[in-house]
């Protein structure tokens, strides 16, 4: 196969990913005396902080995506081709991509972050995500779809387990995530389904360490989740997850919460691609890069945004794995490349944090700044604001704007569709032949297709379980969906 990139005389720049960082830098190389070659296996630029509302049927998907080549119709040094990364080539100067070998005289890794795990592979394969377009499709499907199938239940444990709601991890989208399930809970989901009991219904936020978002200031934290209790949110700290068996979310000291819809926004990790020297990466997959961006022992390789790390005495673990350090490490690099062409002395990255922000639910948000923070409706509408304006093309914002508009007067998310069914793999039941454990492989990017009369092989649907009691007895009640008691703080 033949990528057929044009042959030029001029220093070739391949950019390897459409996030923050690398749109960033694609723009600011608009005039530079380059060839830029963006790579990406999406044909689209993703904003992912508002992937939450996408996944709770707030937002269409395409108000928060921008098409790639729309973007940069006009830019006469720009090539993008739509491929996936396998292998860095750095002896050739080449990359390995599922469309053929690509050549390089100056690589930038831009690939983002990945959802981190620590290793546990019984949430590995339970859990939801909210990193990609398709994952938030899933969770939005998967989550209606569980109230259908409670509708059809005959016993309130049954019913409760499709209700329920784990959301793992006390960060900005863990907040956000559950915030807005509350709020499907309180003003949509009766209307839809008036013969469920909602009172039944819990959503849960559970976070390893002492506080929520961590690294906002201890009032934004505090105020955060007195905002979650007030939508009755249980919140619960000091409590890390170790498993997920049998539909229960075991946690702390034994305790448990019995859940088919577990959601992990706990972490993330960083995507150093094959190829790479050992010394290059570290072990929280992210690539060390030096004050400038260039990746250790490489001349002509650089890293910028989630993936790169850049350890110092102010940063021993690197900067916050946030848009605006991509975004400002990659205005810096482009402009180092221009001066490394001129045989400059490239400057050194300096991050200038220029604040943090939350929402939790409707006029209800933290915002930290430089010199003071404020929380509640001036916030929510600050927070409303800079995320409008951060989204790519006007289409977006306009129609973004005029959604919300229409869903905080009519209190009614109108996208609680599953145009896309999601298919997860049944849990097994004590005494099934098999021990297989249940769920999915990461990163759930495939949806099962749905049966199709031409399709002799197409896997047929998973009957519903019988609707008889299965309520457990009564001692392991007393465990369930109760708060840990006297857990050690986690650091």
């Amino acid at each position: 196969m033949n990528v057929n990139i044009p042959a030029t005389n001029l220093p070739r720049v391949v950019v390897i990913g459409c996030g923050f960082g690398g749109l960033e830098l694609v723009k600011k190389l608009r005039h530079a005396p380059v060839q830029v070659v963006l790579l990406d296996r999406n044909n689209y630029h993703n904003f992912q902080p508002l992937l939450y509302q996408v996944a709770t049927g707030s937002l269409e998907p395409d108000t928060i995506v921008a098409p790639i080549r729309k973007m940069f119709k006009g830019q006469k040094n720009f090539i993008y081709r739509y491929c996936e990364v396998t292998r860095i080539n750095a002896g050739s100067n080449q990359l390995e991509t599922n469309i053929g070998p690509i050549s390089y005289d100056y690589l930038v890794i831009a690939t983002g972050s990945q959802t981190n795990f620590f290793g546990n592979k019984t949430i590995e394969k339970a859990a939801m995500q909210i990193k990609t377009i398709p994952s938030a499709l899933n969770l939005r499907s998967y989550i209606f779809q569980n109230f259908e199938k409670a509708l059809l239940m005959n016993t309130t444990y049954e019913k409760e387990e499709l209700m329920n709601v784990v959301v793992v991890g006390g960060g900005p989208t863990g907040v956000e995530v559950s915030g807005a399930i509350a709020e499907l809970k309180a003003n949509v989901l009766p209307k839809d389904y008036p013969e469920l009991d909602f009172r039944s219904m819990q959503v849960y936020l559970i976070e390893a360490g002492p506080v929520l978002l961590n690294g906002m200031s201890a009032e934004a934290s505090a105020k955060a989740k007195e905002y979650l209790e007030e939508m009755d949110v249980h919140v619960w700290i000091n409590a890390p997850v170790e498993k997920y068996e049998d539909g229960k979310v075991y946690f702390g000291q034994g305790q448990s919460i019995h859940a088919e819809t577990l959601i992990w926004a706990a972490g993330v990790s960083g995507t150093a691609l094959p190829g790479l020297q050992e010394t290059a990466v570290a072990k929280n997959q992210r690539i060390n890069v030096n004050q400038f961006n260039k990746v250790e022992g490489y001349e002509n390789i650089f890293a910028i945004g989630d993936c790169a790390q850049i350890v110092t005495e102010d940063t021993p673990r690197g900067h916050p794995m946030v848009a605006p350090v991509a975004m400002q490490q990659a205005k810096l690099l482009a402009k180092n490349l221009v001066r490394i062409l001129n045989q400059e002395t490239p400057e050194n990255f300096v991050y200038h944090n220029q604040g943090a922000m939350a929402t939790v639910g409707r006029n209800k948000a933290v915002v930290d700044l430089p010199k003071f923070k404020f929380q509640g409706f001036f916030a929510w509408l600050v927070w409303l604001f800079v995320h409008l304006m951060s989204l790519a093309g006007h289409r977006n914002r306009v129609i973004t704007f005029f959604t919300w508009v229409w869903n905080y007067f009519t209190y009614d998310q109108s996208l609680r569709l599953i145009i896309r069914p999601y298919w997860k793999e049944p849990r097994k039941k004590k005494g099934d032949a098999s021990p297989e454990a249940q769920g999915n492989e990461t990163p759930q990017e495939k949806p099962q297709p749905l049966a199709s009369p031409d399709l002799q092989s197409a896997k047929p649907a998973e009957p519903l379980p019988p609707a008889t009691d299965t309520s457990p007895p009564e001692a392991p009640k007393e465990q369930q969906n109760q708060p840990p008691q006297n857990l050690p703080p986690v650091a």
